[in-house]
């Protein structure tokens, strides 16, 4: 039997985990006051990271609890199926009354033709190194504006109105999942927000020392439109904190209807992201990396019978939520999931089947190739195929610019005996590659059909969202290394 306790799942889209007042973020002290009074009432863990840092994979891993390479969510286009089991399924099963606002995003067959494309074309386009992404200038609206991204705002209006309206009246617990858009890019702000920002405590990144071949790819298929100075640097990290801030708020809107309405003590609360945004550390945007500010995310828990105010520093990932929500419900699973429960942690109790270390994977657009992550202890180990490792002490380098894959060669190997004993990565790599070549092979004769292969192919590799002047033909020399790569010459 489950428990009579409801579930309000906020899952935003593109936040750093570490960008919190309750974080210790020296900018951010007084932007998340709704997240740190969050945290107060419930439990931070402070090193939390997703299972793939690009948003399809993510929440294909979390809805269905299985790694990515488990669940085959290889990119933003190639998510679940419509017939996985999910959470949402076992809790609906339970008798559970679901309600699901905003974006959601863990489905196969969405996304723009550049998401999909760039993703199967990732080797021919290290030949090619032709871009597929743009990225614009930071934009600041003048004023007190509140509501900045209004689609946001309209799901937590309805996320309030039907807590108001319907939930007061239910015969059983409720699952309500609010999907935030922001604080993904394009980076949008109002000067509301941005005044909650502490410029003092906005840090201009150190540069990497040395550039990783895997890394200068993803610089290479990016345009950024804005000079790398200093000044437009901080505006950018400034306008991504902003970001956050909204979000914050649109959290806040809905914790008070929770109290308005004394469902907050008979309500677990979570609150995560599925990814986060390199905000111009290492000199980037958005994802697509194992860098922290890209793979690491916010997690807090509240709710009946939890501890309150607790930092959790033990290493987790959102392929714990599964099982988590199962706990919590009281309800019996019998699908073999890849996370473990964090009840343990919640109630402060020991969890001796709980792994030390977490993994992520990436497959997505804008690689050079299939990457793997593992953290254990202080130690972030980076298996790149068909590139060389990397090696980061995050306890004695945070912004992971000092990389010691040359000089510790017996942390290298004991990193990657154990990454090896979690996924064999050349085989998934191999896997991804077939399924990206025959999917590629589907759409070309598809959009050949149609006449608009070369037009498509121009505009995607041109950056995809630029001018018509800004696009570049799709040459025969273009097509013959596509060709190459298809062994159809």
């Amino acid at each position: 039997m489950s428990s009579n306790y409801n579930f309000v799942f906020i899952m935003c889209d593109s936040m750093d985990g570490r960008l919190m007042g309750c974080m210790n973020h020296p900018a951010m002290w007084r932007a998340t006051p709704n997240l740190d009074r969050l945290a107060k009432s419930g439990v931070l863990f402070r090193n939390v990271y997703a299972n793939s840092p690009l948003c399809v994979p993510s929440r294909a891993s979390v809805w269905s609890g299985l790694y990515v390479h488990k669940c085959k969510a290889w990119n933003n286009y190639k998510g679940l199926e419509e017939d996985t089991p999910t959470f949402m399924d076992h809790l609906r099963e339970a008798g559970y009354i679901i309600k699901i606002l905003g974006k959601t995003d863990y489905l196969s067959g969405h996304h723009s033709e550049r998401a999909r494309v760039s993703a199967w074309t990732r080797t021919p386009n290290r030949v090619l190194l032709r871009p597929t992404h743009a990225v614009e200038a930071p934009k600041i609206i003048s004023g007190n504006v509140e509501r900045v991204h209004k689609r946001d705002w309209r799901d937590v209006d309805e996320a309030i109105s039907w807590l108001r309206n319907k939930a007061m009246s239910l015969d059983r617990p409720f699952m309500l999942y609010l999907g935030i858009r922001a604080p993904h890019p394009a980076y949008v702000t109002s000067e509301e927000y941005l005044r909650l920002i502490d410029d003092s405590g906005v840090e201009i990144p150190p540069a990497d020392k040395w550039t990783h071949p895997a890394i200068e790819y993803l610089k290479r298929v990016w345009i950024i439109r804005f000079k790398m100075t200093k000044e437009s640097i901080k505006l950018v990290r400034k306008t991504y904190f902003a970001m956050i801030s909204e979000v914050d708020r649109m959290v806040g809107k809905v914790l008070n209807c929770l109290e308005d309405l004394s469902l907050i003590d008979h309500t677990y609360i979570i609150f995560t992201s599925d990814h986060g945004d390199h905000a111009m550390e290492h000199g980037l945007t958005h994802k697509h990396s194992m860098f922290e500010p890209s793979v690491r995310v916010p997690l807090i828990i509240s709710g009946p019978g939890l501890r309150q105010g607790i930092v959790v520093e033990d290493l987790v990932s959102l392929i714990d939520l599964y099982p988590t929500f199962m706990d919590l419900a009281n309800i019996p699973c019998t699908s073999k999931l890849d996370g473990h429960s964090l009840l343990p942690l919640l109630k402060g109790k020991q969890d001796q089947d709980r792994p030390d270390w977490v993994f992520s994977e990436y497959h997505g657009e804008a690689s050079a190739t299939s990457i793997f992550m593992l953290r254990r202890g202080p130690w972030k180990y980076i298996a790149y195929v068909g590139m060389p490792p990397q090696l980061f002490n995050l306890e004695d380098d945070p912004w992971e610019i000092e990389d010691l894959s040359r000089e510790e060669k017996d942390k290298v190997e004991e990193m990657n005996t154990l990454l090896r004993s979690i996924v064999d990565y050349m085989k998934v790599y191999k896997e991804v590659e077939e399924y990206n070549k025959e999917a590629f092979k589907l759409w070309r004769r598809l959009h050949k059909e149609k006449g608009d292969y070369e037009e498509l192919m121009a505009r995607i590799f041109s950056g995809w969202n630029v001018s018509d002047e800004e696009v570049k033909p799709w040459t025969d020399e273009d097509e013959k290394v596509i060709l190459e790569w298809l062994n159809e010459t």
